[in-house]
């Protein structure tokens, strides 16, 4: 199958953009704090749905793309993963990425803000991308990339 870049203008679809992804937490007030305070997120929006409470965090500067933090009773924990490798083991949702300036100067704060690097930045000059993976302390994986021509190629 190739790929196609090629709008679709009869779609009845064309209006879809991107808009948030829905993580499931275990704790509200913890993972509100530690996606404002170790990813510099900022909280839109709160709300109680039943048992469960919602927050809309955007990123430091991007009003286009919410994270949705589901919190309540009932959430299962996800594998703790350290390398990129085992996450392909387990089917359905596997991560959101975040489009970055510059991936290894973003993967260094992360690292000195004590998070946990499922995969150190490398190429994928197929996709002329460079990427890296990361993980927030219920396990769900964030990764980051950059253009590749936005850096120069590692070996």
């Amino acid at each position: 199958m190739s790929a196609s870049s090629d709008t679709t203008p009869a779609s009845p679809f064309t209006s879809w953009r991107g808009d948030h992804v829905g993580l499931r937490v275990p704790d509200f007030d913890t993972a509100v704090a530690w996606y404002r305070g170790t990813l510099d997120f900022r909280l839109i929006r709160t709300m109680v749905l039943g048992e469960k409470t919602l927050a809309f965090l955007a990123p430091a500067s991007d009003d286009s793309f919410r994270i949705e933090l589901i919190a309540g009773p009932g959430c299962a924990p996800r594998p703790a993963y350290d390398q990129l490798i085992d996450t392909h083991a387990v089917a359905g949702w596997h991560h959101l990425c975040l489009r970055v300036e510059d991936v290894d100067a973003a993967i260094g704060e992360l690292r000195r803000r004590a998070v946990r690097i499922v995969s150190e930045p490398r190429d994928a000059t197929g996709l002329a991308l460079r990427f890296a993976f990361f993980s927030d302390p219920w396990g769900n994986l964030i990764e980051l990339t950059q253009p590749l021509s936005n850096t120069e190629a590692t070996p």
